[in-house]
């Protein structure tokens, strides 16, 4: 082809698959450079303890908590002042654990997933001064008592508006946490007036006065933020904008006449495309975890959390008891002798939706079907390639582990890095390219999809 087209397609091909297309990613892009993290090694849930993700408060807009390698995004990393350290634990104790302590209300208690999540929204509020433009208080100064001041809250409402262009969903949920840690009777503040002690103006967010008022009425104090917090959440409601089509990248997808028939010839390009396991053993392997994790998401349909804690029994291996599955919150695929063929079971609790009346307290089990070479691909998985996969590190039990290179810590996935691995498989295998002939392929999803 000629140079400028060429051109044209490595600029088509950094743009739509690579960077992503729409103008939010875009801004996402930039934003995760600009990465200020408030780290808690030592934080722990119920009794384990919290993914790395959780153990990091981002203040960026990204996500992606789980490592800090470049030495310029680890800069802004410092680890959380002893104190600061000691309330976050409280608190992830205080809804974690399995018996409220004597002399504490609580409404509702968060699993793992819930308290990672929490952790990383409320470190979203930790933003130094400098390139992300933050408020720069002091790390000594940090306490969750400079949550029930609403020129805190304010500030940090507008600092998101005015980075983003816009208020979103996102404020308004970061108010619903305002509200409940703030909330009669039950919420983790409003049972901690201690932490006023810490607590030190702020020129612009916070006066004296506000601090001695607290000092002399907590309820009162913490009664006048929750309904300041509640009217600020009326008032993003009726502005707030949806940034981005959730179904727009599947689109394609969800209007074909059948969405999982269209959905599998991506698994059917992952096949015509697959390595030669003799020469190129690990590109193979990663090859068939990508077939199967699409495989089997098709006739799952579970969420990104379930697939990814699937664990593994092999075949003639004892499966995990049920009671034992319940306690780890996760399912296993093992080999049924009754039923001649590999099951998947998923405890109900495992469920984000547990209660719902579609388990009925009975867990989630499933036959896989031996169609289109799956048993094939899935026992080979199994036997040869999640062992190249894994390599010298230790096996987390999981059947979708990442490829362990020199730098990795860890075969297991964590929500980062699996979706990750599934937006991986998408770019190279389902993304509509008009610089190619047609094929079968064409059309599976939109370019949007990166």
């Amino acid at each position: 082809m000629p140079f400028t087209k060429r051109e044209e397609i490595l600029e088509w091909v950094r743009r739509v698959i690579i960077s992503g297309s729409t103008d939010y990613r875009r801004y996402q892009a930039a934003a995760i450079k600009q990465r200020d993290a408030i780290r808690f090694p030592g934080v722990t849930y119920g009794g384990g303890a919290l993914s790395p993700r959780a153990q990091s408060l981002a203040g960026s807009t990204s996500h992606n908590t789980e490592t800090f390698e470049d030495p310029d995004l680890l800069s802004g990393v410092v680890d959380a002042p002893p104190r600061l350290a000691m309330e976050m634990a409280d608190l992830i104790r205080f809804k974690t654990s399995t018996l409220t302590a004597i002399g504490f209300q609580r409404n509702g208690v968060w699993g793992e997933e819930t308290a990672s999540q929490k952790v990383e929204h409320l470190g979203l509020m930790s933003s130094p001064a400098g390139v992300v433009k933050g408020r720069g208080v002091p790390l000594s100064q940090l306490t969750f008592g400079l949550l029930i001041f609403p020129g805190v809250w304010d500030w940090y409402l507008q600092w998101r508006e005015q980075r983003r262009g816009f208020y979103t969903k996102w404020e308004e949920d970061m108010l619903m946490v305002a509200m409940a840690l703030s909330r009669a009777d039950v919420g983790w503040i409003r049972q901690h007036p201690e932490l006023l002690k810490h607590v030190r103006p702020i020129d612009g967010l916070i006066a004296p006065e506000e601090i001695e008022f607290a000092s002399r009425d907590w309820h009162g104090a913490c009664d006048a933020f929750h309904r300041h917090a509640a009217n600020r959440s009326k008032e993003i409601q009726r502005v707030m904008r949806v940034h981005r089509d959730p179904f727009e990248p599947i689109m394609v997808i969800l209007e074909a006449d059948s969405p999982l028939a269209e959905y599998r010839k991506i698994t059917d390009e992952i096949l015509k495309r697959m390595p030669d396991e003799n020469r190129y053993p690990r590109p193979a392997a990663e090859a068939v975890r990508s077939f199967l994790l699409l495989r089997l998401g098709l006739h799952l349909g579970l969420r990104q959390k379930n697939l990814r804690q699937l664990r593994l029994c092999p075949r003639g291996h004892f499966p995990t008891s049920e009671r034992r599955l319940e306690d780890m919150k996760c399912g296993e695929l093992r080999w049924s002798d009754r039923e001649n063929g590999w099951e998947v079971l998923i405890p109900s609790v495992a469920f984000k939706n547990s209660a719902s009346s579609f388990f009925g307290q009975k867990p989630f089990r499933l036959i896989l079907p031996d169609l289109l070479d799956l048993y094939k691909y899935l026992e080979a998985y199994i036997d040869r390639h999640r062992g190249v996969l894994l390599g010298p590190a230790k096996d987390p039990g999981t059947l979708f582990v990442k490829t362990v290179k020199t730098t990795s810590l860890d075969a297991a996935y964590d929500s980062t890095k699996f979706y990750e691995a599934w937006r991986t498989v998408i770019q190279r295998y389902g993304i509509y390219n008009p610089y190619t002939r047609p094929r079968s392929h064409q059309g599976v999803t939109a370019a949007r999809t990166a």
